[in-house]
């Protein structure tokens, strides 16, 4: 599961549909409406939240409003909840350069004609997260 915390505009096509496949997965998670991924460490900053279900949902709607900027058609009926939490998750820009070079490499791999682009840019974060000083969050599996 990657739950991303970079803005989903510099995710490619394949990581936009994944990364919203994998967060209904999370939202179900939160939702107690599954088994299976409870102690995922990409759910800890939802769950530090004080409506983790809300916080998802939220992070939800960014992914839609991009897959809706490119054309494609996310439901957004599927977000369950994404009421306005009151202000941003933080998230450390090591997490974010992390992210950075991690999607670098999948651009490698599967949007080569990406690279240019991802070697040029820098690393902005979801709508939803506030950036702070500090390195590679602790949930994070490098």
């Amino acid at each position: 599961m990657r739950l991303w915390s970079l803005h989903p505009r510099q995710l490619d096509r394949v990581g936009l549909v994944a990364c919203w496949r994998e967060s209904l997965l999370a939202q179900n998670v939160l939702a107690g409406k599954t088994r299976g991924y409870r102690n995922h460490p990409q759910l800890t900053r939802f769950r530090a939240t004080e409506f983790p279900l809300n916080a998802v949902g939220a992070y939800l709607v960014g992914l839609q409003g991009e897959a809706t900027r490119r054309g494609y058609r996310f439901n957004e009926e599927k977000i369950l909840d994404s009421s306005d939490l009151g202000g941003a998750i933080p998230v450390t820009n090591g997490q974010l350069a992390y992210e950075w070079e991690h999607l670098g490499r999948k651009f490698e791999q599967r949007s080569p004609e990406l690279v240019e682009a991802w070697r040029t840019g820098t690393p902005e974060p979801h709508p939803l997260f506030a950036p702070r000083p500090g390195g590679i969050e602790e949930w994070e599996r490098p």
